[in-house]
């Protein structure tokens, strides 16, 4: 895991492997690890969020990150790849309307 120095990640060291970038010092990249990837993804969630659908319930906030990641995920993909994937992806686990709103 990479993050920036927020105290918050003081003990992730424990669970996983941990690399820590100090913002706060004016370094941004250590040792060729840095946070730009997942600080890319955060603007593009929270900006898809805010603009797109302008609040979440907590109940389905984790689907608008599975869509956000996948959107995320496959974004160098044409859009005729990215549907045939989403697809392809929705043969595995499809999600009723009845499941959604229960």
């Amino acid at each position: 895991m990479v993050s920036d120095g927020w105290k918050g990640y003081s003990q992730v060291h424990k669970h996983y492997e941990h690399k820590s970038i100090p913002h706060t010092k004016g370094q941004y990249v250590k040792d060729n690890y840095h946070t730009n990837s997942i600080e890319g993804f955060w603007s593009l969630l929270k900006r898809g969020i805010l603009g797109i659908y302008h609040s979440v319930s907590p109940k389905h906030l984790q689907l608008y990150c599975d869509e956000f990641s996948f959107r995320y995920n496959t974004k160098d993909f044409d859009e005729g790849n990215r549907f045939n994937f989403a697809l392809y992806c929705a043969f595995e686990g499809r999600l009723t309307y009845e499941e959604l709103i229960s």
